[in-house]
């Protein structure tokens, strides 16, 4: 007798590093496509400003660089459907009405990308003027879809607006979404702070990071679950890493400690 056997809703998640020289992109690029299309991944996660040089790091803005760097990452977005995954979240250099910002974007296949909210917490100090390049964001943290996904999304420094994890929580959020571009020395600061995310919100903490030998960014994408466990860690060995995601015990999460305390 056969038995029906109906599927669980989940989403298979990849995160990366991905080198900060220019000249390992490409060759990058190659074994990310042998990944996501080997593993079948649906999502993948990029690192904040993926394939584009890290502007932020000059203190003074440029017009120039800028547009570059727009046309580079209009560029890299033609070339997702390589991937052939279902769905990829980075974050990218827009510029709206005149004014420069970082922008959060969801590209699905078959469509053109979608813009998300606007990174509204800016560094302002040597290797981050980001507050100088770009016009301050969104101060919202909407819920938004990803097929049967819902995900909040903070770019970088925002994985500490430790604020917008009781929101998400109730909203019941299922995954949080962090494109980053972090220090390697910083990187236990990092982890903790995607841990409590997962933690106080009951979803997934999922972040991808940039990579340079030196240390400036250090790599280490992860996938945390909501009870505080890191499920993937990206290495400079392993620099591409795949968990299956289970979208449907978010009403499980929410009810466990220490989450229903807050509800």
């Amino acid at each position: 007798m056969n038995a029906l056997i109906e599927r669980q809703p989940i989403m298979r998640i990849t995160v990366c590093e991905l080198p900060d020289a220019a000249d390992a992109v490409e060759s990058t690029w190659h074994a990310l496509r042998a990944h996501t299309r080997e593993t079948k991944t649906e999502l993948l996660v990029l690192p904040e400003f993926a394939f584009t040089p890290p502007l932020w790091e000059i203190a003074q803005p440029d017009a120039s660089l800028w547009m570059q760097a727009e046309r580079t990452a209009d560029a890299w977005l033609a070339r997702l459907p390589e991937l052939a995954v279902d769905y990829v979240i980075g974050a990218r250099p827009v510029t709206r009405e005149g004014k420069r910002y970082n922008e959060g974007f969801l590209w699905a296949s078959g469509a053109s990308a979608i813009a998300l909210r606007r990174k509204r917490y800016l560094p302002n100090e040597d290797g981050g003027w980001e507050q100088r390049w770009f016009e301050q964001g969104d101060s919202e943290f909407p819920i938004y879809q990803a097929g049967a996904m819902r995900f909040g999304l903070n770019i970088c420094t925002e994985l500490w607006a430790l604020e917008t994890y009781a929101s998400y929580a109730a909203r019941r959020a299922q995954v949080i979404v962090s494109p980053r571009a972090t220090a390697g020395a910083t990187t236990a600061k990092w982890l903790a702070a995607g841990t409590v995310a997962a933690v106080r919100s009951g979803a997934f903490s999922v972040s991808s990071n940039r990579f340079r030998a030196d240390g400036t960014y250090g790599g280490v994408g992860w996938i945390i679950s909501p009870d505080g466990e890191v499920l993937a860690a990206t290495s400079t060995s392993t620099p591409f890493a795949t968990v299956d995601v289970p979208l449907d015990k978010d009403e499980i999460y929410r009810r466990t400690y220490p989450r229903y305390v807050f509800s």
